[in-house]
């Protein structure tokens, strides 16, 4: 039996997950509860790992795996699962080696570029533009000519567009050196969105944007780099991640 902020806590983490593909941070999961410190939400992932509901995987700042969910919800995500699949069944061909899963949407014959891979699945090539520093700022090429290819199912709408990480300051939120990430261009974002910002028209970097008052805070995700204040002037919102693609070799 789970407590109700125990509960809460497993439903956004795995939400988390879902939706973006890494861990949220403490800040977020902090806020998300309504909860005054981090300490809180030490004890409540310190209490689904005793119950078998999380793991936290080794070497990985802040990276966390749902094990299982509440029984009640795990029985209702199995049976609406269930009942597409079955009203679809028919013979399966012999799977490769490697099957991954393919989210398809109608939505991706609109999106510019889209394509067809072989196995069918609807897939974009975005503009690779170059490295984006995750540490200290560096220029974003702009003039490479490369694209990487991501599954159409990644996008909404908009213009997308691929960087390359260079740098371990956002690995607490899951982005590591090398990984590529898909960003929505555009010049607004949330506050406490991972954007690319520009730095006074020269300097582009991969940071979670923060206002406080009348300045801009660009804010790492990793305690060995400090928070850079700017004045409002100086900082533009280049787009906002929405994905992330990672090759393993």
């Amino acid at each position: 039996m789970l407590t109700r902020k125990q509960h809460e806590l497993l439903i956004f983490i795995d939400r988390h997950l879902r939706n973006t593909g890494f861990s949220p941070s403490f800040e977020e999961m902090k806020e998300a509860l309504n909860l005054k410190s981090k300490s809180g939400i030490h004890r409540l992932i310190t209490a689904l790992e005793e119950r078998g509901f999380l793991k936290r995987r080794a070497h990985r700042a802040r990276a966390l795996e749902v094990l299982r969910l509440p029984d009640s919800l795990a029985t209702r995500g199995a049976q609406a699962a269930a009942q597409p699949a079955a009203a679809a069944a028919q013979p399966a061909a012999p799977a490769p080696a490697f099957a991954p899963n393919v989210i398809r949407g109608n939505f991706a014959q609109n999106l510019p570029g889209a394509v067809r891979t072989a196995n069918d699945a609807a897939a974009v090539q975005l503009p690779l533009y170059g490295r984006i520093a995750a540490g200290l700022p560096i220029e974003a090429l702009r003039d490479g000519g490369e694209s990487v290819e991501v599954p159409a199912a990644m996008l909404g709408g908009g213009e997308h567009y691929a960087l390359e990480v260079s740098g371990d300051s956002m690995v607490e939120a899951g982005i590591l050196d090398g990984d590529t990430v898909i960003i929505r261009r555009g010049d607004v974002a949330d506050n406490g969105a991972i954007v690319v910002a520009l730095v006074d028209e020269n300097e582009v970097t991969l940071k979670r944007l923060r206002r406080r008052g009348n300045s801009i805070a660009l804010e790492a995700a990793n305690p060995r780099y400090e928070t850079r204040i700017f004045g409002p002037d100086r900082v533009k919102v280049q787009g906002r991640l929405v994905g992330l693609v990672r090759r393993y070799h």
